[in-house]
Parts: C-alpha cells; structure tokens; sequence
C-alpha cells in the first residue's frame, strides 16, 4: 500500500478529531461527576438530571470498581435525585432500578457488567441461583421443585404477575418450575409458591357397595355432584375445581372412594350412596355389554367358567333353561347362545351383535364387567415372512464310439455280423436306433459313417451305419427364491397353499361275469400339491414370538407311472421362540451327489487310447441346497401392518411399471392393468 502524504490540512483535521472525542469523553465524567457529592461516613448525594446511561455507569463504575459493558442498543436518559446522603454500597442497586424502569438490565459475568436490553438479558445468565438469595433488581433464574401442587397447573397462576419480556416453564417430568425474573419479584414468588405447595388437608373415605356396580355409581354420583353447582368439568377420578371432590370408583373391591376438603361434601356423597345402593325390585337384573374386539361367544364361555369357578365351593352349576328364538319350535335354542346360571346369573353371547348378555346381582355384574374390561383389548398380530431358497446345479457329460459290420441280411448265404451298442433303445444313443432312424439322434455332436443301405428281415430297409461317435455336455443352474406371507391374530392358526390340487387314484372296480355292459368306476382323492405354510403364532410379554410351524413344497415327477402319480415333497414341521423382527434358519438340504457310468466291451475297453472304441463313458454331479428361513414381525397397531401393507404395495406398483410393454413405432399403444396409486394419507414403511 503506497504512503499517503500528510498534508497540514489533514494533520489539523486529526487533531481537531482526536480532541473533540476526547472533550466530549470529558464532558461525560464532568457530568456524571457533577451529579455526585460526598458526603461524611462514604456516602454519597446522587443528582442526575436527564443523564445519559452511559455517563452515569461511568461515575457509578468509578465509585464501585465496577467495568460496565455496554450494549449499542442501549441509550437513553436517567433520573436519580436523592434528597439525602445514601450509602456507596446501595449506588448500584439504585442504578439498577432505574435501567430497569428503562426497560434495560444489567447481568454480570466474568467480573464485567453488562448493560442490554431486558429481553435479551436472560439469555446471559451464567447460571442457576439460590431460593432466598439476594434482592432487588438483579435478572435471576431460579428452580422451584414442587411436593405436592402441580407444576403445571401453578403455571397460569404465576405467569401475571412476572415481567413480559422473563420467562416461566413448568417441567412436567420431575414437577418442577424454571423461572427468570428479578430478584425482588422471585422473593415474592417464593412466598407464593410456599403458601400453595402444602399437602391438601381433605381425608379419603372409601364407601363399599352391596348391589350397586363402582363404575355406575362413580357416573351417577359424578353427574349430580356436575348438576348440583360443580361444573361441567366434574367427571371419575377428576377434581372440580369449585367443590373439590374426588370420586374414584375401585372396581376390584366394588368401592368407591372420596375425598374432600370439606367433609360436608363427603357426608353428602355417603347419603346418596345410602340411598341408590339397594337391591332392586325386578325378578332379574339384565345387562348387555357390546364387545369391541373380543368375540363375544369365546368371553361367555370363559365368564361362565370364572361364574362355576366361584361356585364351586357353594352350591351346585345349574344349567339355565334354552332361550328360543322367535318363531323356533319350543325347546329348541339358537347356535352359540349356550348360558350357565350360577347364584341366580346366567351369561348368553349373541354373535350377531357380538354382545355378551348377563343376568346377575349388580355385584356379580360388577366383577364380570371388570374381567371383560381386561379381555376385550386389541390383539396384537404377527406377520411372517417365510424364505425358501434353492440352488440347484447339474453338470453331466457323455462320450462314447460304437460301431457295427453288418451285411444285407437277405441274401440267402453264410453271413458274418457283429459290432457295439451302448445304452438301451429308444434312447436316442443306441447306434441301432440310429442306422433305423437317424432322427432318434440324442443331443450333443454325432459323426457317423454309413456305406450305403441294407435290408434287414422285420424292420425293412435302413442306413447301413457302420460307426457313430457321440459327444454332450450339460450345465444346469437353478435359484428358486419363494416368499409365502402370513397376517394372522395372535394365538390364531393361519394357512396358505399356493399350487395345484391333483387327483389321486385311491380305488377302482371293473364289473366282470354275465353283465352286460361293463360300468368301471375309480374313487378319487384330491390333494394339495405346492407350496403350503401354516403357522400359529403366540406372543409373549418379552417381544418374543413362540411360532408352531408346518411348511410343505411338493411337486408332481411323474404322471406315467401305473402305480400312480409321484411326487416330491419337503416339509418341515417344527415348535420354534424367535425374537421379533429377526430371522431364523428352520431347516434345509445341502445335498452333493456324482455318478460315473462306463458301458465297455471286457478286456478291449480297458486297453489305453484303443480301448476308447470299445466304451461308452457317462458322468453326472448334482448338487443341492435348499434352505428355509423365517422371519416374524408383532405389528400391536394400525400403523405397524399399514407400514407393512405399503411396502408391499409399491412393490407391485413397481414390478407392473417394469412389465409393461415398450411403445412400438407401428402398433398401436397397449397399457396393461394397474394397482391404484397410493393415497397420500398411506402410512411410511419402518
């Protein structure tokens, strides 16, 4: 950077610069100075008449060796007239109080004071500060943990009464308040907070029942406490805030219990529970209870066994007499209606409206309420997903010359004939086969040599094939991958079968003798021939899943046979605990098998090079393995299986847009069939 000249004129404008700041600098301490007067005993008379901020932290930093830290924000004017000497020490709390009616703040840190505006001066606070710690205008944060008041509901009581620009949280967790706020108000607060964190002198009565059910009389005595003054917020177990009472029912016991500060209005539930709960009038107490998930003829069999259960140590089960139905014929009774009346209480499910009705004591309907409450819950269900893998590989190779002198057979005279064939006729690598027809011809290279035809007695005339030298290889590679999927409820059997249904010959019958016409007849049993998995899943509280399984491939082989149709089959039957969501190996086949065949001629086949013509050599390797995997998923709500459900569903979605045909520059566009796009509102996929 090139040196600039420094001319007079610029020399005498620095200087003019440097002493302007350094006056005006003065001016402020002359001013802030001009407003203090000592007095004796270090006190001291405080006059600042429209002063700036920034010249009384001066002389107030002069006074208490303090450093000030000032924000740009920060300007503006102050007010301090003391009629009377104050002591030194009460100079920085009087300063504070007027920031404070400036809308500024002061937090200290680091032995520096920093001066900012009030809503950003919480967010310098080094840290938390003691219940009844100091007073006045300091910016402190405070923690209140509360005993026995909520911490939440205390937090639109003491939100009025801190400043707009503090804060207060309440901290549901461990029932605790954060507040920041000033010194002086935070003392107050810890006032108020003692007054009201105190334990509720109210007493619980708890008020047996006889005939009348807890949770009923809890509604009732709820509504005409809600009727009688206590709002429209009084419900079981909550606490108005006009009356103040609790009524929880305890179905257990057949109890309620009460609790109130005044115990006028415990005395006035006691009455109203004197008055309802008495034995009613009618011949039978009939109540019926709409499941929800469970089904209703399962939860009557298992009530009717908690109801004989109960009397057994009492009096004898008497079968209760059949209901029948409208227009039935008398005696008769419905399907799935069965009841057990035990004490003067029977139980009847109704599939149809999938209800359980009961007819018993108010006690005993109490206890069977409180059981169903605990069985008609939404089961979990369990997703399995099953692998089947099979890798198979053949690799096979022949190699053999066979060869024949042969002369026509039909001339009438002393002929001489011999020559090799190997393997049986019909083959197609018999060389007889080929000199008849050398379409029979197998695969791979055949070279043969004929000389002419000749005519053979029965079969007529053919190629006179003198040699044929035949050569195949084979490589055979198969990867099967099947994936059988199964949704089911838990402790609930499900089944799949994918493949075919054969008929299987089991008997037959040809009449026989004097009739006249024959009538043959053969019974017929069908079977499932493919892939079949059934499962029956039972979850356990660890996350665990114990998996009963029954998985089954079959294939058909033959057809020709006469004995009958054969088949192949894999099956694996087994009682597993998996965890869930991982996989576990059920079973498999890990199968290596070769075979060598030589076909030779004795003694000649075995001469080395010569001897090839005299044999037929055949080699085949096979190799297996066939694994089952299995892999089960507990879904406990609706969004678990939409999850699954989606994934699958874009799968498809995926495997059509990939199937369809490309466009053609001559015939005519065809789209093929398409699933639906999701909706928007379709669950993600874990």
């Amino acid at each position: 950077m090139p040196f600039q000249t420094v001319t007079p004129a610029i020399y005498r404008e620095s200087i003019g610069i440097v002493l302007r700041r350094a006056l005006a600098s003065f001016l402020i301490v002359l001013t802030a100075y001009a407003g203090i007067a000592r007095a004796a005993n270090d006190e001291v008379t405080l006059n600042f008449v429209n002063t700036e901020i920034e010249a009384v932290a001066a002389a107030i930093g002069q006074i208490t060796r303090r450093n000030f830290l000032i924000d740009p924000r920060v300007k503006g004017t102050v007010n301090i007239v003391s009629s009377r000497p104050v002591p030194a020490s009460a100079i920085y709390d009087i300063f504070l109080s007027a920031l404070r009616l400036q809308g500024f703040a002061a937090v200290e840190s680091n032995g520096v004071t920093k001066i900012l505006l009030e809503a950003d001066a919480k967010l310098h606070l080094s840290g938390v500060s003691p219940r009844s710690g100091s007073a006045g205008d300091r910016l402190q944060t405070q923690v209140y943990a509360l005993k026995y008041a909520s911490a939440t509901q205390l937090l639109p009581v003491l939100r009025p009464i801190i400043s707009a620009a503090n804060t207060i949280v309440a901290y549901a967790n461990n029932n605790s308040l954060v507040i920041t706020d000033y010194a002086s108000n935070l003392r107050r607060i810890d006032r108020i907070i003692d007054a009201i964190d105190r334990p509720t002198s109210g007493e619980s009565v708890v008020i047996p029942l006889r005939y009348a059910a807890a949770g009923e009389m809890t509604q009732t005595l709820v509504r005409i406490i809600a009727e009688g003054g206590a709002g429209p917020g009084a419900q079981a177990g909550a606490i108005d805030p006009t009356t103040r009472v609790v009524i929880v029912p305890d179905a257990r016991t057949n109890s309620i219990v009460v609790r109130s500060e005044n115990p006028e209005r415990i005395a006035r539930v006691q009455g109203l529970v004197r008055q309802l709960d008495v034995p009613t009038g009618a011949a039978g107490n009939i109540h019926v209870i709409y499941l929800k998930n469970a089904e209703a003829t399962k939860v009557a069999q298992t009530l009717r066994a908690v109801l004989a259960g109960e009397a057994s140590g009492s009096g004898p089960v008497t079968p209760a007499p059949p209901v029948s139905a409208p227009g039935a014929a008398p005696g008769s009774a419905p399907a799935q209606s069965s009841a057990v009346t035990t004490s003067g209480g029977g139980i009847v499910a109704d599939p149809a409206s999938n209800a359980v009705i009961i007819s018993a004591s108010d006690a005993i309907v109490a206890h069977l309420k409180a059981v169903i409450e605990k069985l008609d819950v939404r089961r979990a269900q369990v997703y399995v997903e099953a692998l089947i893998v099979e890798l198979t590989a053949d690799r096979a190779a022949e190699f053999g010359i066979q060869w024949q002198a042969i002369d026509d057979l039909a001339a009438n005279r002393t002929q001489l004939f011999g020559g090799t064939n190997f393997g049986a006729r019909g083959s197609g690598t018999n060389i007889i086969d080929a000199a008849i027809n050398p379409g029979n011809v197998g695969p791979g290279i055949n070279i043969g040599v004929v000389r002419g035809q000749i005519t053979l007695p029965g079969i007529g005339t053919i190629a006179n094939l003198g040699a044929l030298a035949r050569a195949l290889a084979s490589d055979t590679n198969a990867n099967i991958l099947s994936t059988p999927n199964l949704l089911t409820l838990d402790n609930e059997e499900a089944k799949i079968v994918i493949g075919q249904n054969v008929p299987f010959i089991t008997g037959q019958y040809a009449q026989t003798g004097s009739a006249t016409t024959a009538t043959p007849f053969q019974t017929i049993e069908r079977r499932d021939v493919g892939l079949t998995l059934r499962i029956k899943p039972q979850i356990s509280e660890g996350g665990t899943v114990r998996l009963q399984i029954f998985q089954e491939v079959s294939s058909v082989q033959d057809r020709t046979n006469v004995a009958g149709i054969i088949t192949n089959k894999r099956a694996v039957e087994s009682t597993v605990l998996v965890d869930d969501g991982q996989i576990v190996a059920l079973g498999g086949l890990v199968q290596d098998s070769t075979s060598a065949t030589v076909d030779k001629i004795p003694f000649l086949g075995d001469i080395p090079l010569i001897g090839s013509l005299f044999r037929y050599d055949t080699r085949k390797q096979t190799k297996t393995n066939l694994m089952v995997f299995l892999r089960p998923l507990v879904l406990r709500d609706s969004t678990a299986y939409g999850g699954v459900t989606t994934e699958r569903y874009r799968q498809l979605l995926g495997e059509q847009e990939k199937s369809q045909p490309a466009p053609h520059p001559v015939l005519p566009e065809i789209q093929g069939p398409r699933l639906p796009p999701l909706p928007p509102s379709a669950p993600a996929a874990k």
